[in-house]
């Protein structure tokens, strides 16, 4: 889930004062307001299911209900945070939690998982992209909400959980049980391939600008003859806006990396680069997939817009809208997390149910014994906010697929180290009457 921006507001009020408060707002406003009639309607429900329900229900529970009702129908990322799940929340951007380590998605009311962690608990135990949690710890999870179903399978380190799991592709379903352990927030990992730097970003949070800026540190230190840098976002589900534009700033010498707008004219924000790039200047790479998403995307797009890397792989999830948390009572009372704004790259493109398009199209084989899954992107989610019309999209060249008979263990990744340690052509020759440019033209650069 993405907390992208945190934004305070007041308290709400006890149920029986909310209820009166929406008998005088009635009473008070103009008789032809539609929204006052609906309130009073929904007051009348209210006080009807208190007193005819077969048992006696609870006042709290019945407004959580309405509150988790009335986010999860506007898009397919507004939702309610329970107290618990918005506790939670805040320690996964910041630190570690309990759980066994699944990335998932609800696609048509079925909990389908994007990406197990690996190392974690559910990637010991074999669970695969693309599998179905049919029930945990025996409750059915088909039409739950995603706030629930990972409210289910968090919980205390060391404390158990059974799975009901099927795999589409063969048709079998079958029970494991795991012990939650402390999942780390996934931290960025380097490395170096021959004279290429590599650096992973699983995710972003508090601490990925740092480990970016250590790990190019560390690589040029033991190889100051890098000739070019790789970042791999793939299955990178995204984060932290503020994360993500400070990863951005350390490649930018300038400009802007992102821009939010919301309902309003007024509510627009630009974020710019400051001036300095960590690698000065560097070839560099970006590995995206269908499970690069939101704030991963708002980096690919910033540095694809500015001519600064070339992105390479398949089109991105698509997730161009903005939520920002809007904690109730202090957090006591959960937080609600509502779709405010949509986020455009340098160029204005906003990529809402697009995707960003990469420069060189790349299809990564399944490995040997690994069956192919069905691509959940945000077009096909419920609820989602539809594109933009006349948005223009980048055009997709031809897929590059490795050779049948090839043995590789990350196709992508070598093609991306092949297309760095090529060397790049001479510049073309300086004409004696070059034309002018075109400054009239208005750009974000």
């Amino acid at each position: 889930m993405d907390r992208l921006r945190l934004t305070l507001l007041g308290a709400v009020a006890g149920v029986f004062c909310a209820v009166g408060v929406l008998h005088f707002a009635h009473a008070d406003a103009p008789a032809h307001v539609p929204a006052y009639k609906d309130l009073d309607r929904f007051a009348t429900a209210f006080a009807r299911v208190r007193a005819s329900y077969i048992t006696q229900p609870d006042d709290f529970d019945l407004i959580e209900g309405a509150i988790d009702g009335m986010l999860t129908n506007l898009d397919a990322h507004s939702s309610y945070f329970d107290p618990q799940t918005y506790s939670e929340m805040l320690v996964q951007t910041e630190g570690n939690y309990g759980g066994i380590g699944l990335i998932v998605a609800v696609d048509g009311g079925i909990v389908k998982v994007v990406t197990p962690m690996q190392g974690a608990p559910a990637a010991k135990a074999g669970i695969k992209t693309g599998d179905i949690l049919i029930a945990v710890d025996k409750t059915p999870m088909a039409g739950l909400d995603l706030d629930a179903v990972q409210g289910k399978l968090r919980g205390a380190a060391g404390t158990t959980i059974a799975l009901t799991v099927k795999r589409p592709t063969t048709g079998l379903v079958f029970d494991v049980a795991l012990k939650r352990a402390e999942v780390e927030v996934e931290p960025v990992t380097w490395k170096t391939v021959g004279d290429i730097g590599y650096l992973r970003i699983p995710a972003f949070n508090d601490h990925t600008a740092g480990g970016v800026e250590e790990g190019v540190k560390e690589m040029t230190a033991e190889n100051p003859g890098i000739k070019g840098y790789i970042i791999d976002l793939r299955n990178n589900g995204g984060g932290l806006l503020d994360a993500s534009v400070a990863v951005a700033d350390d490649f930018l010498d300038g400009g802007e990396i992102v821009s939010t707008r919301g309902r309003n004219p007024q509510d627009e924000t630009r974020y710019d680069a400051k001036p300095g790039d960590i690698i000065n200047g560097l070839p560099l790479v970006v590995l995206i997939n269908a499970g690069t998403a939101s704030a991963s995307e708002i980096f690919a797009g910033a540095v694809q817009d500015h001519g600064r890397a070339k992105i390479l792989g398949t089109v991105s999830f698509g997730k161009g809208s903005v939520q920002t948390i809007i904690p109730l009572n202090g957090g006591d009372g959960g937080a609600l997390h509502l779709t405010t704004a949509r986020y455009y790259t340098p160029s204005g493109h906003s990529i809402q149910s697009l995707g960003i398009i990469p420069d060189i199209t790349v299809q990564q084989p399944p490995k040997p014994g690994e069956d192919t899954v069905h691509i959940i992107r945000e077009a096909s989610l419920a609820h989602h906010l539809e594109a933009e019309d006349g948005m223009p999209t980048r055009a997709q060249g031809a897929v590059i697929k490795a050779e049948p008979d090839a043995n590789e263990d990350d196709f992508q990744l070598r093609y991306a180290v092949d297309l760095l340690d090529t060397p790049p052509p001479p510049p073309p020759a300086v004409s004696e009457n070059p034309v002018p440019r075109n400054h009239g033209k208005k750009t974000h650069g």
